[in-house]
């Protein structure tokens, strides 16, 4: 039952956080500043963006949804956040920043030429805004077990709350806040997934609650199913701008390298706790709403003080993760599509574009969570990512690994096709293989196609 301490401790943990939030408003004075942060971030605000942008509510609330429904396969999500950091620090974050450029569209432009960067954009904010709408799908159990408003209004509630932060926070608020964030949530998490564990009476209590079916299963779908999974979420990952972002905005590829080793390290841990609540609600409670595992576990398990401050953090989490989403959108929108348009648009017209996109994605990701309430978190997510790394992986590992080989418009074709396949493969063959190797399929076969024997076919980068 919820306390009027809980309310405390959730009223103090926001109270603190918007303080940073408010703070980072005054480090912007221009557009560089609100979408990079002027390219002077540290590895410590590079992994606290990460991980504040991708442990949200689908890594959260929506694995705990799962576990509680299929068992400890949950995990893969996080899993695949992992996984996809550690490709990124290996292979990628030397030659990403060696481009310097803004944005994964620009990137790719320098490749395949201009024509390929208004459908890079236009794929990957439609991939980010299913994101955004996943996040507000997990902010409706949580708000409904804090407070007495309906599923509808709760929504509405996450919005105005996401679209204010960003507008005023842009990347320095995302980044401040988002390492401040990881302290508190892995605090909170250690706690609570600690408690889970003993609840449930580890390993052994775990076996004898599911002594049968797929629940201790890490491939219940079968092995195709989850390896998909753990794909679309690795190529996703790297093909996000959202991701990206701090990769250019650090200050060096030290800096960006480090952040996202640290962030490949925290984010597997997660998940790997909301899996084990997951879990234990489900052994203990399984009438409940598979969605409100998590917050009716904080509520009934933890010290009240500990419980708020977990729901706060929760909160925070489920805002961070909307408005870096958010903000990623802004970012290639503006970049790739108003700015190439307008190039006569000053500064301030620009920072003025970018907010008013942020608006207009909020608006449009509260009809997207009104249409879908009942439908589950994680699945919107592997879609989201699915749908990011078909476009984008293929055409951006050829432009890194073979530059000057893929003739460009291979490049152009693989980004205009392979995501329209994956949409309508998803839509009217849902059973029949998985979108994310049916379009990373095709991607690779219009590139190879495309590669020339001669060098230098392609326009550099």
């Amino acid at each position: 039952m919820i306390t009027h301490i809980h309310y405390i401790s959730i009223l103090v943990i926001i109270f603190f956080v918007s303080l940073a939030g408010f703070y980072s408003s005054r480090f912007i004075h221009s557009a560089a500043d609100f979408f990079m942060g002027g390219r002077q971030i540290g590895s410590p605000l590079v992994g606290g963006f990460l991980v504040g942008a991708f442990v949200g509510g689908t890594s959260t609330i929506g694995t705990a949804q799962m576990a509680y429904q299929y068992g400890i396969s949950a995990i893969w999500f996080t899993v695949g956040g992992g996984l996809a950091c550690l490709v990124l620090g290996l292979f990628l974050v030397e030659p990403l920043r060696a481009g310097k450029v803004d944005t994964a569209p620009q990137f790719l432009a320098c490749t395949y030429g201009e024509t390929v960067r208004p459908w890079v954009a236009i794929y990957t904010s439609v991939g980010m805004f299913i994101q955004v709408g996943a996040q507000g799908l997990a902010s409706i159990p949580l708000l409904t077990s804090l407070f007495p408003v309906s599923a509808q209004l709760a929504a509405v509630f996450f919005t105005m709350a996401l679209i204010t932060y960003i507008i005023f926070g842009g990347f320095w608020g995302a980044s401040l806040v988002g390492l401040i964030k990881l302290v508190l949530i892995y605090a909170v998490l250690f706690v609570a997934g600690l408690t889970g564990y003993q609840l449930l009476g580890g390993f052994q209590g775990a076996n004898y609650a599911f002594p049968e079916g797929t629940w201790l299963s890490l491939f219940p779908q079968g092995k195709g199913k989850e390896l998909a999974s753990i794909f679309s979420v690795v190529v996703g990952f790297i093909s996000t701008q959202t991701y990206l972002q701090p990769v250019f905005a650090a200050k060096n590829n030290r800096s960006a390298r480090l952040g996202v080793y640290l962030a490949g390290l925290l984010i597997p841990l997660a998940g790997l706790t909301a899996t084990v609540i997951g879990l234990y609600m489900r052994a203990s409670h399984p009438g409940i709403d598979p969605g409100r595992a998590l917050p009716l576990f904080l509520v009934s398990h933890l010290n009240p003080w500990v419980g708020g401050a977990a729901l706060g953090t929760l909160l925070v989490s489920l805002f961070l993760s909307g408005a870096a989403l958010s903000l990623g959108i802004s970012t290639v929108l503006t970049h790739d599509l108003y700015s190439r348009f307008w190039t006569s648009a000053g500064d301030r017209k620009t920072l003025l574009s970018s907010r008013l996109m942020v608006l207009l994605v909020g608006i449009g990701s509260l009809l997207f969570v009104l249409l879908n309430i009942k439908t589950l978190i994680l699945r919107w997510a592997y879609l989201s990512m699915a749908l990011r790394g078909v476009t984008v992986f293929g055409p951006l590992v050829g432009a890194i690994f073979a530059s000057g080989r893929i003739k460009p418009e291979a490049g152009v074709r693989s980004v205009i096709f392979t995501p329209l396949l994956a949409m309508l493969w998803a839509f009217f063959f849902p059973e029949t293989g998985d979108p994310v190797f049916v379009g990373m399929g095709l991607s690779i076969v219009i590139l190879a196609c495309g590669i020339n024997k001669k060098r230098d076919v392609g326009l550099g980068i």
